[in-house]
């Protein structure tokens, strides 16, 4: 009775930890910073984040995972380590039993990634559960009924699109296009067109700050700093809302692509529940201002964007671990 019960939403971008009885007790950056003198991890989470872009030669920020699944996987190893003795409160007695989310288009070589890697770093039992269905269940979507459900969970690494009905997914379509696509897109955009170089960070705050999916009447600015790709000397310029929406407008095609690749092989029967629900989108890409309405105009169906849509799989995955043997069935691949 005294064994933990974590839950990991293990992302691209950011992980998430849900401790049973607690609720969401962790939110930190998936990034690991290492020494490469002596092989030594230096810092995890938010203090390794704030290290990119700055480090000498002998430290390396690493970020283990790469389109939603491990792409490193020593360094997944001790992340994952970090994150259970930081929230197991009786770790060095018993080991915890894991949950942890991943993307529904993954290989069954990369699923046996993540549950090693868990065992590994100190799991007693663990079990991966697919993302789509994690989102729905946060989302408060009733997924054992059988009438149809599509969500859009967009994160870091992958975009997941699924219709689920009767507690299974019916048609999904994972692509691996996401907010890291979409960071890249808007550093390509400014170096293209003004000759500036940006980090990846600074990619990232203006898409937080004045991003758009939609062009508008009143655009914001923002001033950024970068480096001139022609002088090499430090340079600032004034970008507008309205270019951060042009110059992610391919990425955001390719994630609306996917949700009509989903909705052409979707049964008659659920195609007329999706219509008359909507489709509700999660994870941190459905943070972007308008993307609900782009998506609507797109397909033609009416789309919203869930509450707290950041924490969706997250609570879903919490909601799984609280009632691990209702699920087990529905969601789980245990190894």
């Amino acid at each position: 009775m005294f064994n933990d019960k974590i839950a990991i939403d293990l992302g691209t971008c950011n992980s998430l930890v849900y401790v049973r009885g607690k609720g969401v007790v962790l939110n930190e950056p998936s990034v690991v910073a290492v020494s490469l003198f002596d092989n030594k991890i230096l810092a995890v989470g938010e203090a390794a984040k704030e290290m990119i872009g700055r480090t000498p030669a002998d430290i390396k920020v690493y970020r283990p995972l790469k389109d939603g699944v491990i792409a490193d996987y020593k360094v997944t190893q001790a992340m994952m380590r970090h994150f259970i003795k930081k929230t197991a409160t009786n770790f060095r007695f018993l080991k915890p039993e894991l949950v942890i989310s991943v993307p529904a288009g993954i290989t069954s070589t990369e699923r046996r990634a993540v549950i090693e890697a868990a065992l590994s770093a100190g799991a007693r039992q663990a079990f991966v559960a697919k993302e789509p269905i994690l989102a729905a269940i946060g989302a408060g979507i009733p997924i054992n009924s059988c009438s149809g459900h599509m969500i859009i969970n967009i994160g870091g690494g992958t975009s997941e699109v699924a219709v689920i009905s009767l507690g299974g997914i019916v048609t999904s379509q994972s692509v691996r296009v996401a907010g890291d696509k979409i960071d890249m897109a808007i550093a390509e955009y400014i170096k293209r067109k003004y000759n500036l170089a940006i980090g990846t960070q600074s990619a990232e705050e203006i898409k937080i700050k004045i991003g758009t999916a939609l062009v508008q009447k009143d655009p914001k600015y923002m001033e950024i700093q970068g480096r001139d790709l022609i002088l090499g000397l430090p340079r600032n310029i004034k970008i507008s809302s309205n270019e951060i929406c042009e110059a992610i407008s391919d990425v955001l095609a390719e994630i609306i692509q996917a949700a009509k690749d989903v909705l052409s092989e979707t049964p008659p029967e659920l195609s007329a529940d999706i219509m008359n629900k909507g489709i509700i989108m999660a994870g941190g890409g459905s943070l972007l201002p308008r993307i609900n309405e782009l998506v609507a105009q797109s397909t033609g169906v009416p789309c919203f964007v869930a509450e707290e849509s950041l924490f969706c799989v997250i609570k879903g995955t919490g909601t799984v671990l609280e009632h691990l043997d209702d699920y087990k069935k529905v969601v789980m691949n245990k190894k």
